[in-house]
């Protein structure tokens, strides 16, 4: 699978923008501001429904203009597909596929997969647990497309749930009558059920997933492994693999955790609380591992994100996003040697020094929002 074409109107810095692509390596290679990563987050966005660098879409949208669209030719299996991406902040965002317009933007997802590595990677290994979160639901949703609307009823959920604690909490601290939480035991077995369904993916994911991330550090870094994954759940998640004993445990964990979320106002217990613990060797990566082992661990995930999605289906596009400037040259040689096979590699490098020699290949300049072949 690759990106055959990508096309953009009032993207970030581009109000217009069209750039061939096709498989093989494609850098992008201009000083830092001018628009590379703009081009490689657009790609990004048509795989995830997300940026890697933003939470919320109204960044995306150039200064001045009401909307951004995203539209790329995708050849999969000698078939090609046209998809299109409307961004409007503050309202909905719609989609086309081939031109259709019955379509949701969710429906667009599986047709692009991508694995990015980029300098916010650290915050895998560094970072809050929100962020390796993430990884693992953006991960979950490129295996299985359909958990994008799990994840959105379980969030929908969460949030009317949150409301009625807000609620009963308020009424508490001024002294009010007490509200009537019956609606509550129904709020909470749509959470359980949402979420023990995510649960049950992030568990089979992770099973997936550390052997392939424990082979590429061992790649990146030799000797210096094991690594090794604690999935940070509910009291019994982690031995637990069956839906409907994944949903009684959540069930159990609100239950316990009812009399402090009403005084707090906010739910204690479930999938957007958890965390997935990284460990190299027997100490948590967290707090203990060097800079360096760091990167290789966050580049490690990468890798082995990138092994299962290309073991279960098509290919995915890599985009290695200003990635070499912040590894040394050991790590640098030893990751493009790694992924210079890739039926489509998108990198971006400030300098073109920064593009090893393992990924030369079409070679794009960008200055001041234009993309030129050279």
């Amino acid at each position: 699978m690759h990106v055959s074409h990508l096309s953009l109107a009032d993207f970030r810095s581009y109000a217009r923008a069209e750039v061939p692509l096709g498989p093989g390596v494609t850098a992008f290679v201009g000083p830092n501001g001018q628009g590379k990563t703009n081009l490689v987050e657009a790609v990004g966005y048509l795989a995830t429904l997300g940026s890697h660098r933003v939470s919320t879409d109204a960044p995306l949208v150039r200064l001045g203009a009401e909307r951004a669209v995203i539209r790329a030719a995708v050849v999969r299996d000698e078939r090609q597909q046209l998809i299109e991406l409307e961004l409007n902040p503050g309202k909905a965002n719609r989609a086309r596929i081939n031109r259709s317009s019955q379509v949701r933007p969710r429906d667009v997802l599986g047709i692009v997969r991508t694995v990015l590595f980029a300098p916010e990677d650290l915050a895998l290994v560094k970072g809050d647990p929100g962020e390796r979160r993430r990884f693992l639901d953006e991960l979950v949703t490129a295996r299985s497309p359909r958990m994008a609307g799990v994840r959105s009823d379980y969030e929908r959920v969460l949030k009317q749930r949150n409301t009625l604690l807000k609620s009963a909490a308020m009424a508490r601290r001024h002294g009010g009558r007490s509200m009537d939480m019956s609606t509550l035991d129904v709020w909470d077995q749509h959470l359980a059920r949402a979420g023990a369904e995510l649960l049950a993916h992030r568990l089979e994911l992770i099973a997936a997933l550390l052997p392939l991330a424990d082979q590429a550090y061992e790649r990146l870094a030799p000797g210096g492994g094991p690594v090794a994954f604690d999935y940070k759940g509910p009291l019994g998640t982690e031995s637990v693999r069956g839906r409907e004993e994944l949903y009684q445990v959540l069930l159990d964990a609100l239950g316990e955790a009812r009399k402090q979320e009403i005084e707090r106002g906010v739910t204690l217990a479930g999938p957007h609380r958890d965390d997935l613990v990284l460990r190299l060797g027997k100490l948590p990566a967290k707090g203990y591992a060097s800079h360096g082992e760091s990167w290789s661990y966050a580049l490690a995930l990468r890798l082995a994100s990138y092994e299962l999605l290309r073991a279960e289906g098509a290919e995915p596009v890599l985009v290695l996003d200003d990635v070499f400037a912040e590894l040394d040259a050991r790590r640098r040689e030893r990751l493009a040697a790694l992924v210079a096979g890739g039926e489509q590699v998108l990198v971006t490098a400030a300098v073109a020094e920064d593009v090893p020699d393992a990924l030369s290949g079409v070679r794009y300049a960008v200055s001041e929002g234009t993309v030129e072949r050279v």
